[in-house]
This record gives structure tokens, C-alpha cells and sequence, in this order.
């Protein structure tokens, strides 16, 4: 029988520490409306959808921190599977290889190995979502004019996580019996960027066939 998410995962430490919505403030108020959406069984499709008169930047950006939770969680299982030696470039198969850049140390796209790759993503990801220039938690602050660009990117990065799980490590995932609650993170992903149109339809190719089998 299949354990749940928690008892799989709880052996391994996440990736990451999970960041955190402060009790009482408007985002957090949204983070719970969404997780007991998620917990009463509606359709995916339907717990996605903005809520009536709240504001879509809030909305996008409780779904970031928790994809980010949720996806650093998942790879965290998978740290010791994937491994210089295993995984010496970050790839989705062959046919798919992705390359870092960034503003300091890789200022061109850069062929690294995955473990390498997760980990600048995931340092990448946390200090934009704790700076609050970025993602702002005070009542009154503003979020920046290019906050969805902001979460695109870091969605398209995150997407690819997914892409290598699931094509580099899904036998990882189906011997810890964690194959139902990996798609069902994987699904409330896919209708929530197809929602909001925040990833180019070509990054989703690589999963296509996938997508199109477990979300129809």
C-alpha cells in the first residue's frame, strides 16, 4: 500500500527549509483557502482558479512559495539518487539539457550536473522569495511591476525539476509508493501555470506525452 507524501518523505530531510507565511497576514488567509480547497477533493482545474475579489498577485505569489516547498520536498527525496556520477548534466532525457545562468557566478549558460543545478535553483529561488523587494509581506507594499515575470521564470526552473524527476529518477519514486502524490503536486502545477499562461507552452514539451496521459 502506498505510504502518504509525509511518511515517504519523512526519512529524508527537504532540500531546503521550508519558507513560511506569517499567521494573520492577508497571504497567509489565501495559503489556507487554498489548502482546504486542495484537501475537500474539487478538481484541480477549479482549486486554481482566482478566488472572487482577491488580488491575482497574492494569489500567484502564495502558489510560488508553496510550489517551491512542495517541489524542493519532492527533489530533497531524491538528493541522494542523483549524484555527479548518476546525473552529469541537468537533463530531461536526451533529447532535453538545460544550462544554468545567473547573475553572479554564471553570467553565460553554463552545462552543470544536476545535483549542481538543483542546488543553485533552489538558492536562487529562496532569496527571491525572501527578499521583500521581490515578494513584499507588509500591508500596503506594492509587488514589483515585474513580479510575473519574476514567477515565471521561476516556475519555467521549477518545471524542470519535474522534468528530470520524472524521466531520470521515476523508478525512485514508484519504489517509495510516491507515484499518486507526485503527480497529483505535478498536476496542480501544470493547470495552475496553464491557468495563468505563466510558462511557454515549449518548456512543457518534454512532458507532453505524460501530461496529456494523467491530466485530461
Amino acid at each position: 500500500m502506498a505510504l502518504c507524501l509525509k511518511q515517504v518523505f519523512a526519512k529524508d530531510k527537504t532540500f531546503r527549509p521550508r519558507k513560511r507565511f506569517e499567521p494573520g497576514t492577508q497571504r497567509f488567509e489565501l495559503y489556507k483557502k487554498a489548502q482546504a480547497s486542495l484537501k475537500s477533493g474539487l478538481d484541480l482545474r477549479s482549486v486554481v482558479r482566482l478566488p472572487p475579489g482577491e488580488n491575482i498577485e497574492d494569489w500567484i505569489a502564495v502558489h510560488v512559495v508553496d510550489f517551491f516547498n512542495r517541489i524542493n520536498l519532492i527533489y530533497g527525496t531524491m538528493a541522494e539518487r542523483c549524484s555527479e556520477s548518476s546525473c552529469p548534466v541537468m537533463a530531461g532525457g536526451p533529447r532535453y539539457e538545460y544550462r544554468w545562468q545567473d547573475e553572479r557566478q554564471y553570467r553565460r549558460p553554463a552545462k552543470l550536473s544536476a545535483p549542481r543545478y538543483m542546488a543553485l535553483l533552489m538558492d536562487w529561488i529562496e532569496g527571491l522569495i525572501n527578499d521583500e523587494d521581490v515578494f513584499p509581506t507588509r500591508v500596503g507594499v506594492p509587488f514589483p511591476k515585474n513580479f510575473q515575470q519574476v514567477c515565471t521564470k521561476i516556475l519555467t526552473r521549477l518545471f524542470r525539476v519535474f522534468v528530470h524527476v520524472y524521466i531520470h529518477h521515476f523508478d525512485s519514486i514508484l519504489s517509495m509508493g510516491a507515484e499518486a502524490h507526485v503527480n497529483t503536486c505535478y498536476k496542480h502545477f501544470y493547470y495552475f501555470i496553464r491557468e495563468f499562461s505563466l510558462v511557454d507552452q515549449r518548456e512543457l514539451e518534454p512532458l507532453r506525452e505524460m501530461t496529456e496521459r494523467i491530466c485530461h
